[in-house]
């Protein structure tokens, strides 16, 4: 029986999946697996005992990814559960920023008890009015899973899509439609589009790319979109752009007193992955993967350990090994399992950066001895028994 702990509310549809082996607890301290989807683990005591995090959602900023690979614990997330949902979100805010629909609506309801208002509607519209986004040039920036989605919805509204991602992966450039302008150089969006959406993770190398210097190449009237991190834009160069006139209109879904203080603003209280069908998707992908690594060992969107399969456990014994990246690892491990007398019949071992795993299936029973054993070797993580 395997205690999991929910730092935030899941959905019951995910939680269904895990089965009878799994048994909740109200104390993190007694879990095997966390489910997580915003809370901050950053200052968390994560204890012992606890083998995997499962984030409900894509970001893992809220997650300590290298205490978590200190202390052997897999941390997997759900790139794509909610994909759609966010899509659908950024070609609303595409359509709020070209006409100022939010104005106009706020203008209605205030002159509410004005018998003449359908009147005066005629008259007053023209303030509101805006322009297509059909036949707008539209720059993406990161074509992964809601980058492609918000690409392909696109061009069917009619808009001359423009996409940068130089580490694109196979998959993903299938998927795309074969209208969309894949670029080599960021700068081209900066200088051409109209529309400019970013879909990146927040890295050092990412954290405040839409500054000075990138709003200094956009055309004049140009709307920058966020859905991704807030940390991605510079927010006092923006600020400066609004105040001049250069962007006309920046849609966010992360609220902040200055960006909310600026004007022509448009920012939604963190809405990107809030719908049913997104929470749904996301509780169950992660459920998914956990259930995979406690009960087979096998790895799937980890973030901070390498992928690793080796299908179903089918064979007498399983062991599986979160280790150093570092030489003589392998020979060590076979060295043990050969002097108790046990006979590897599959074995693989991935790396990625300063970390490995290895899974090794056996054609006996393994023991508490041989764990131990494992568990000693300089540079062990964690080891323990599938099976």
């Amino acid at each position: 029986m395997f205690r999991y702990h929910c730092l935030n509310p899941i959905s019951r549809i995910g939680l269904d999946c895990l089965g009878n082996n799994y048994q909740k607890t109200d104390k993190l301290d007694e879990a095997e697996i966390a489910l997580v989807r915003s809370a901050k683990m950053t200052e968390m005591d994560l204890p012992a005992r606890l083998l995997a995090i499962g984030r409900a959602g894509a970001g893992v900023n809220n997650i300590p990814l290298n205490r978590c690979a200190e202390q052997g614990i897999v941390v997997f997330n759900t790139p794509g559960a909610n994909a759609n949902a966010v899509k659908e979100l950024v070609l609303a805010g595409m359509l709020l920023a070209s006409r100022d629909i939010v104005g106009g609506i706020q203008w209605v309801r205030s002159e509410a008890d004005n018998p003449e208002i359908a009147k005066l509607a005629e008259q007053q519209k023209k303030q509101f009015a805006g322009t297509e986004i059909s036949g707008k040039k539209l720059g993406i920036i990161g074509l992964g899973a809601i980058g492609q989605m918000v690409a392909n919805a696109a061009t069917h509204l009619g808009m001359d899509v423009y996409g940068y991602d130089p580490y694109i992966s196979v998959d993903a450039a299938w998927n795309l439609s074969r209208s969309i302008h894949h670029i080599e150089d960021v700068n081209q969006i900066y200088r051409e589009c109209d529309f400019i959406t970013i879909h990146v993770p927040l890295l050092d190398s990412t954290q405040g790319m839409i500054g000075r210097e990138a709003i200094g190449m956009m055309k004049k009237d140009v709307v920058i979109l966020n859905f991704a991190r807030d940390l991605l834009v510079d927010e006092e160069a923006l600020i400066e752009a609004l105040k001049a006139g250069k962007v006309r209109r920046y849609v966010t879904d992360f609220a902040d007193p200055a960006i909310l203080k600026a004007p022509r603003v448009l920012v939604t209280p963190h809405l990107g992955a809030s719908t049913e069908e997104a929470e749904d998707n996301c509780a169950v992908a992660a459920v998914k993967v956990l259930r995979n690594y406690i009960e087979n060992g096998n790895i799937k969107n980890s973030v901070n350990f390498p992928a690793c399969d080796m299908g179903v456990c089918q064979s007498a014994g399983r062991i599986a090994i979160c280790h150093r990246n570092v030489v003589d690892m392998i020979r060590q491990f076979a060295r043990i399992l050969s002097d108790a007398g046990v006979n590897i019949t599959d074995m693989t071992n991935k790396s990625r950066k300063e970390y490995a795993y290895t899974l090794i299936d056996t054609g006996t029973p393994l023991t508490g001895e041989i764990l131990q054993k494992i568990s000693s070797v300089d540079g062990v993580l964690r080891a323990r028994i599938v099976k």
